[in-house]
């Protein structure tokens, strides 16, 4: 059904008196007025003429809005506005409402201090509003004479204090009963016990619709498809919500969204309880037996599979699977994923979808990687409207053109401030021709030191200091996430380094390019702290080649620099920001290499610890050690 400013009340009014005259079950008890009314299929009383009309409009001082006066016209006042009024105002009842119930004290009351003139005329609607419900389960209908739009419609508000939410506000008169009409149904749609089945012209037209809907999703057509299931939604359509929260999951919403009416499918429970089950693990406040709430219906064997799966993903070990072509490419877009490259890992599993096989016919799509420590990171919005527009499920249409990747195929974007301004100091290792899992053995202190399972590097921090007892300022082990760096070249990143200490620095570029080649790089151009400071350092089959750290408006260099990469290039002629972005450049170009932006900034990557990049302190010099106990 559509919003339109022309409505015949007559045909919709009959129409919604038979929808409640049928949905009351044999044998119930009713009042005289509610048997009468389900006899005659009419909720509605006699039309007001013109003189009772004229006359109210005399009484309040006001010409009605126009779609309230065209409801007055055919029905003088209605019985069962949705589940919660019982009885709306027709000529003789409407009146100014003038704070009869005491509540724009209690409104004005929640105002802050610096509350706008547009908040405050909300609060004033109890003192000016026209009070439109007479008999309800203390719900209140107001409508509001200054809140008024080009056509002379003045705004609908309802509210109820069981509700805890602000007053609601519909566009006019027609919209609120639109709205009443949707919600007689909504509360309608799953019959109880004894109840017949609700079943009527409109749910029919509903249902077909969700059903187009669910087919237009799966061709690629979301757009149109969530606004048919959002309309079904709203009549409490089964399988509407549930297929609708899929498409909303994947444009970036999580907050209700629970899949209602598919999660606790069996068929669906692969790709649907994971992210679900995420989304009540990411706020650690919930307590986990309200996961149950959004599993009602739902057998013992898949309620131990939804706090399974939340073990699973609160320890990071969630792992995604799926069958077939589709399968395989999950298989190697994690691969890619797992070490930075989240555009090559969304790439394979774009390029799959057209061979995606669902598992029942209102699943949309794959929706379970989300949970996947590894592959979850790679889906942006972006990228979930590029998925929605591509058919998939044994469906034809027209595919969609590539989002744009995420990453800077260089190193300058370091150079670029982050949210909060944080990263101002970080530094990195490059590796040639080296896999990231063999890092660790090249910069840790133990030869068996192995990669820490995919995470985030603040959840890798909060892990090391977790249980560690004793801190030492002798000592300068950085946690450093790992990947490749482009062709050829793996990488270990720490974005929140200690402070440099150059009398004591010790570069790791030796240790690392033991039979190939390392780079080292840790910048400071931007630090809050201390003087501005830059460092790199090239080795080569364990040996530097060269080097040069930039200090207190110094340089100190070793070795044959190359060119690109000349110090008085950057330092002698100080460029502010661009100085960093130049460097960093240069580096790219120099050694054809690149750092994920996207995997390090808000992805899953393995981490490790390094051996010291500082040598122990000397005869005379100091440290200190806390312990914590």
């Amino acid at each position: 059904m559509t919003e339109n400013s022309h409505l015949d009340w007559r045909s919709f009014l009959l129409e919604w008196s038979g929808e409640w005259a049928d949905s009351l079950p044999d044998g119930e008890t009713r009042n005289a007025e509610n048997e009468a009314a389900r006899w005659t299929r009419w909720l509605g009383f006699p039309p007001a003429s013109e003189e009772q009309i004229a006359a109210l409009e005399q009484r309040l001082g006001r010409q009605l809005p126009p779609s309230y006066r065209e409801f007055l016209q055919v029905s003088d006042g209605w019985r069962h506005a949705g589940g919660f009024v019982s009885l709306l105002a027709g000529t003789a009842e409407a009146r100014w409402h003038d704070n009869e119930s005491g509540l724009a004290v209690m409104f004005e009351e929640y105002l802050d201090e610096d509350a706008g003139p547009e908040e405050r005329r909300e609060a004033d609607i109890w003192r000016r509003g026209l009070q439109l419900d007479v008999e309800s389960d203390a719900t209140y209908v107001l409508m509001d004479p200054e809140d008024v739009d080009e056509d002379g419609e003045w705004a609908v508000y309802t509210w109820a204090g069981w509700r805890a939410a602000p007053p609601e506000r519909h566009a006019n008169f027609l919209a609120f009963m639109r709205d009443m009409h949707r919600e007689f149904h909504s509360l309608r749609a799953q019959p109880g016990e004894g109840e017949p089945e609700f079943v009527n012209d409109t749910t029919r037209k509903l249902d077909a619709s969700v059903e187009e809907a669910r087919v237009e999703a799966l061709r690629g057509g979301w757009e149109r498809a969530l606004r048919a299931l959002d309309e079904a939604k709203a009549y409490g359509r089964p399988r509407a919500a549930g297929l609708g929260d899929q498409i909303r999951r994947l444009l970036g919403q999580t907050s209700s969204v629970y899949f209602t009416g598919l999660v606790t499918d069996r068929r669906y429970a692969s790709e649907l309880l994971p992210p679900l089950v995420a989304e009540h693990a990411a706020h650690s406040y919930r307590d986990d037996s309200t996961l149950t709430f959004h599993l009602r219906g739902a057998d013992e064997h898949l309620v131990a599979l939804a706090y399974a799966t939340l073990e699973q993903v609160r320890g990071g070990t969630h792992r995604y699977t799926a069958a077939g072509p589709f399968g395989e490419a999950v298989d190697r877009a994690r691969d890619l994923a797992r070490w930075g490259d989240t555009d090559g890992a969304w790439r394979v599993l774009r390029d799959a979808l057209p061979s995606w096989e669902p598992s029942g016919p209102d699943l949309l799509a794959p929706l379970g990687w989300l949970a996947d420590p590894v592959l979850g990171p790679v889906m942006t919005p972006e990228r979930g409207r590029e998925l929605l527009s591509t058919p998939r499920g044994g469906h034809a249409g027209k595919a969609p053109g590539p989002t744009a990747g995420l990453d800077p195929d260089d190193l300058a974007w370091l150079a670029e401030p982050d949210p909060g301004n944080n990263r101002t100091s970080y530094r990195f290792v490059l590796v040639e021709g080296v896999e990231p899992e063999e890092l660790p053995t090249r910069l840790a202190d133990s030869e068996d030191a192995v990669l820490n399972e995919p995470m985030t590097l603040w959840d890798a921090r909060h892990r090391l200091l977790h249980n560690r007892r004793e801190f030492s300022s002798d000592e300068d082990k950085a946690l450093m996430a790992v990947g490749r760096a482009g062709a050829g070249w793996s990488f270990a990143f720490d974005g929140e380094p200690a402070a440099f200490d150059w009398r004591r620095f010790v570069s790791p570029a030796p240790a690392a390019g033991a039979g190939t080649r390392a780079v080292v790089v840790w910048s400071g151009l931007r630090t809050w702290h201390g003087e501005p400071f830059f460092h790199l350092s090239v080795a080569r089959n364990g040996i530097e080649q060269y080097a040069f750290t930039y200090m207190d408006g110094e340089v100190r260099r070793s070795g044959k620099i190359p060119l690109a990469l000349e110090p008085s290039r950057y330092f002698e002629h100080p460029e502010g920001s661009e100085r960093e972005r130049s460097l960093l450049e240069a580096v790219s170009g120099e050694f054809g290499v690149r750092l994920p932006r996207h995997a390090l900034m808000h992805g899953r990557l393995p981490t490790f610890t390094t051996r010291s990049w500082t040598r122990p302190p000397a005869n005379g010099e100091t440290y200190v050690v806390i312990r914590m106990h």
